[in-house]
């Protein structure tokens, strides 16, 4: 008698880790990631739009130095793992937050997902349409880019000397240049012990929507992040 093996069930499935960084201190917007953004607290977005994704992210964890925004984390579901004050300053750079995490979790992770809360916007196919990308092409990270239309220079003596364009070009005309959006980063958990976010073999994920522009660091981008949370809430 023969008896058929189920292969699916025999290999593993990679172990992936949703990443929420958050820290409390806030030189231009005070307390920005526990204000309430539509019904939810900024970083809860982040923490609900990880939850849509169970067959992709297998444990969400908030890193923060901040306990109202791990009591918030907390209540919406996540993880927490409260970050040293050595890791939490200004100039601190997100890699040491990541590798902290990485370092105080038993499981075996294979990719860390990142999403920032100050990027809370995502359309609603992102996660799965990226993850896809990142899993097929064998890279060791991906990140989120979008088109980049403005005309930039720099000032010489008061003088405007421009960077991607001669004076009279048409916008249309400009040579495609792209910007990193933030909207989530996927990296081998290898490479951030190595302490690499984005690395050489790396994918540019182009997206095109209305949230590509959204970064809240001011008041101003939050008032423009609640208006387009109102236009488009059906497609995040």
């Amino acid at each position: 008698m023969f008896v058929r093996l189920n292969l699916e069930r025999m290999v593993s499935k990679p172990k992936n880790l949703a990443v929420i960084t958050a820290r409390g201190g806030s030189k231009r917007l005070p307390g920005k990631n526990a204000r309430m953004l539509g019904n939810h607290p900024l970083i809860a977005h982040s923490i609900l739009y990880a939850q849509r994704f169970p067959k992709i992210i297998d444990a969400i964890v908030v890193t923060t130095d901040d306990e109202e925004l791990a009591e918030i984390s907390q209540k919406y579901g996540a993880k927490v793992l409260m970050r040293p004050t050595a890791l939490s300053g200004d100039y601190e750079p997100v890699i040491t937050a990541l590798q902290h995490v990485l370092k105080n979790t038993s499981e075996n992770y294979e990719n860390l997902i990142l999403l920032q809360p100050t990027n809370p916007l995502r359309p609603k196919n992102l996660l799965t349409e990226a993850f896809a990308v990142f899993s097929e092409s064998k890279v060791d990270s991906l990140m989120t880019v979008s088109r980049f239309e403005d005309k930039y220079g720099e000032l010489h003596e008061n003088r405007f000397i421009p960077s991607n364009y001669t004076m009279g070009q048409r916008s249309q005309d400009l040579k495609p240049l792209y910007k990193e959006n933030g909207l989530l980063y996927i990296t081998r958990c290898e490479e951030i012990k190595e302490g690499i976010i984005l690395s050489e073999n790396n994918y540019a994920f182009v997206t095109e929507t209305p949230s590509d522009s959204v970064d809240i660091d001011t008041e101003i981008d939050f008032l423009m992040t609640e208006v387009l949370l109102k236009k488009y809430k059906n497609e995040i």
